[in-house]
């Protein structure tokens, strides 16, 4: 069996050093496995140019990844956490996957978000899957707008994922009609950690930008049943005890396979051109 957490929280606008304290207090004592965090949880959301992205963010390695990697050896737990990842001029939405065994590994988002293109790259990547040292489990990651892609999801199962951990910054609700989807479709285990709280930024008309964060932090069973989930207000460390190897036969009957019976051949994928 493994421990899956989720962790829900609000992190302050732009202070980095107070958000990975905070960090540290909820995580404090905590007994798991895996530990799932919002995405840009060292820095709040609110970006509202390059630059200023840019000035928030940092190399990997760097300060923020060798808290993590500090941390998850601290805890023996793989930790999957949102921040702002700068390569030369280039800022990324990225995870960090920090191991026990001190190795950090980085994914950048894929499927970028509303007014996250105006700051960010498109995340170069590509999704991987990675082996927990300790426990017989293999976890994909994903972030926030990548749920709407059902190919992200699917490319990581079909790598072998038991467990989809996605670092997420949600403002909608739609994502909770599809998120169950992307576990049973695949049989995996999906763990988002959303944030929650309000962040306000003024715009340079003058003014005011207000995110209001939804919270609801969920693990899906590898059929779509919600295992736990918090409210929408709540700061809060989820934990529920989950059998990996229970998702690795991908059958529903004795006649169906989920992947089995894939038809790939008649799928039209890739992009589209309609000149």
């Amino acid at each position: 069996m493994v421990e899956l957490s989720i962790v829900q929280f609000t992190p302050g606008w732009n202070v980095k050093q107070q958000n990975l304290q905070h960090i540290k207090a909820l995580l404090r004592n905590i007994k798991t496995d895996i530990i799932v965090l919002p995405e840009f949880c060292t820095t709040g959301y609110s970006f509202l140019s390059k630059e200023e992205a840019l000035n928030a963010s940092e190399p990997s390695p760097g300060d923020t990844t060798q808290f993590f990697s500090a941390l998850s050896v601290e805890l023996q737990a793989m930790i999957i956490a949102g921040f702002a990842e700068k390569d030369g001029d280039l800022t990324y939405n990225s995870a960090l996957i920090a191991l026990p065994t001190g190795q950090v590994k980085v994914y950048r988002k894929t499927h970028l978000f509303y007014k996250e293109k105006l700051c960010f790259e498109p995340g170069n990547s590509g999704f991987f899957v990675v082996d927990h040292p300790i426990k017989d489990c293999r976890v994909g990651i994903m972030v926030c707008n990548d749920w709407r892609y059902p190919e992200a999801a699917r490319s990581l199962a079909l790598m072998g994922a038991d467990i989809i951990a996605c670092p997420s910054n949600l403002v909608s609700t739609l994502w909770g009609v599809a998120t169950p989807a992307r576990a049973l479709e695949n049989k995996v285990y999906l763990a988002i950690a959303n944030r929650c709280g309000t962040e306000k930024r003024f715009l340079e008309d003058g003014t005011e930008q207000s995110l209001t964060f939804n919270g609801g932090s969920v693990i899906y069973d590898f059929n779509g049943s919600p295992l736990i989930y918090a409210g929408k207000d709540e700061e809060i460390v989820l934990s529920v005890s989950i059998d990996p190897l229970l998702t690795r036969d991908k059958s529903f009957n004795s006649y169906n396979d989920l992947f089995q019976d894939r038809r790939p051949d008649l799928y039209k994928l890739g992009c589209l051109n309609n000149g």
